[in-house]
């Protein structure tokens, strides 16, 4: 067998990150019931999710950097490492607050993303690279939804430890075969990491997410609200004027200014709002009982089978937007998924009445999120240097995940402002919900339109390009 393959390689990396995605979801239905078996509150099981989030939003740009500069392989094995350990710690955790440790050390595997995707570039020949990357993110988009599907059946068999353990089981063998058939990567970076500005990306991202995530709780008028958006203005300044004047900085603002990258970033960010909400309060909106007037009274895996539409639909556009990449072209693929993304959330907030609605809008917006996923992915891959990759695709990937945690919170701030007599959300705020996020999606698009058609580069690009790579000392000179 070569152990070079890029199929094999191929495996192996999206094995690593559909484990790491479908972690990301498979926590969610089952709080409820962690809650009540680690006897803890309401507010303090929601910070599962929220360290989760937290970390790999600081992990994710700073080891993408880092595997630009030591090796993609190294850094990805180490990732690997990490999620074992954090699976294993919440697998055991004899309390809420080792269960978020638990969550803050799986987070730091957020960077599998960006790295994968750089030994894809690496790695595959080059008219191979856009169908490998769009395979990639179909395998990460089906995790992310899969979870929500699977955590019901395994809750239900076993017990919400199980959750943990069989990745447990599954991350040991794809640790061994990571470290024996993922090449290393034979381009590197220049320079090393400035830890300065690792810092203050860290602070400014924990100052603005950690608000969004709990303003639902803490109030959006809360002193502590407001006054840690204010730190990530003040922090997002400084680390700007860091970067800016770095010998070697961690997230390179030329690349980040390219045309390609912040119309793509900018699409992220308001389809990343759209997507995460609907994950988010899709199953607890058919969760509902009857006699609320818009649930359906499911259970878990009911929630999880009306997904289900979803994350086939998912896999199935993640595919074939590969397969059609030279008559279906990235930009066109994003601004469909955006568009598709708008028609399903719209079918949500105006025909939900019954499983067979939820179901097909489910799938429609499984179709978008397939699209957008890949293609979003290829539009930063093939702009930036590929020394750049892994902290380029790691900055696309937090954007989305910002944008999500925005999505998310405005979300619940309109279903927990409508509430029925019983303390229940009432249908109000989920419709209204729903309109918003296809707002959004639909502002998604229009960001989709204004990325620049993918041609050859130009004197002016690929001069861009090489001074995003080059040393401080040497881009004046550029």
């Amino acid at each position: 067998m070569n152990r070079h393959s890029p199929r094999l390689t191929f495996g192996v990396l999206a094995a690593g990150a559909g484990v790491y995605a479908l972690l990301q979801s498979l926590i969610t239905p089952a709080l409820p019931i962690v809650q009540r078996e680690l006897h803890t509150s309401q507010s303090a099981v929601t910070w599962v999710m929220t360290a989760y989030l937290l970390s790999a939003s600081v992990f994710t740009p700073i080891l993408g950097r880092i595997g630009d500069l030591v090796g993609k392989k190294r850094t990805l094995v180490g990732a690997l490492v990490a999620l074992l350990v954090g699976c294993l710690v919440a697998a055991l955790a004899p309390n809420i607050t080792v269960l978020i440790v638990a969550r803050v050390i799986q987070g730091i595997a957020g960077a599998l993303f960006p790295l994968s995707f750089g030994i894809i570039r690496d790695e595959f020949p080059p008219g191979r690279v856009s169908s490998g990357i769009s395979n990639m993110s179909a395998v990460i988009a089906v995790g992310s939804g899969l979870g929500m599907v699977l955590a019901g059946p395994i809750v239900g068999a076993l017990d919400y430890s199980w959750l943990f353990w069989l990745p447990v089981i599954v991350l040991s063998g794809i640790i061994l075969l990571a470290h024996r058939y993922v090449p290393e990567s034979p381009t590197r970076g220049e320079g090393g990491v400035d830890w300065l500005s690792s810092v203050l990306l860290s602070g400014w991202l924990v100052a603005l997410l950690l608000p969004v995530s709990q303003a639902a709780h803490w109030g959006w008028g809360s002193a502590k609200v407001l006054g840690l958006l204010a730190v990530a203005v003040v922090l997002f300044a400084v680390w700007l004027f860091q970067e800016s004047r770095s010998r070697n900085p961690l997230i390179d603002l030329r690349v980040m200014r390219l045309p390609a990258v912040w119309t793509t970033n900018t699409a992220a960010l308001l389809f990343g709002a759209g997507m995460y909400a609907v994950w988010a309060f899709l199953p607890g909106f058919v969760q509902a009982p009857s006699s609320t007037g818009y649930g359906f009274g499911a259970d878990v895996t009911g929630a999880g089978l009306l997904m289900l539409p979803m994350v086939a639909a998912m896999f199935v556009a993640g595919v074939l937007g590969g397969r059609l990449a030279g008559r279906f072209p990235a930009k066109a693929q994003l601004t469909t998924g955006a568009l598709l993304g708008a028609v399903a959330c719209a079918l949500l907030a105006t025909r939900h009445g019954s499983p067979a609605d939820v179901a097909v809008a489910a799938a429609v917006f499984g179709l978008g999120i397939g699209l957008a996923f890949a293609s979003m992915s290829n539009l930063i891959v093939h702009a930036v240097p590929a020394a750049q990759t892994g902290a380029a695709t790691g900055m696309n990937a937090n954007i989305r995940t910002i944008g999500g945690s925005m999505g998310a919170a405005l979300m619940s701030s309109l279903v927990t402002s409508h509430l029925l007599a019983d303390g229940r959300p009432a249908e109000t705020g989920y419709t209204q919900g729903f309109a918003l996020l296809a707002a959004f999606c639909l502002a998604a698009a229009f960001a989709a339109l204004l990325v620049p058609a993918r041609r050859a580069a130009t004197p002016v690009v690929a001069a861009a390009a090489t001074a995003a790579t080059a040393p401080a000392a040497e881009r004046a000179e550029v």
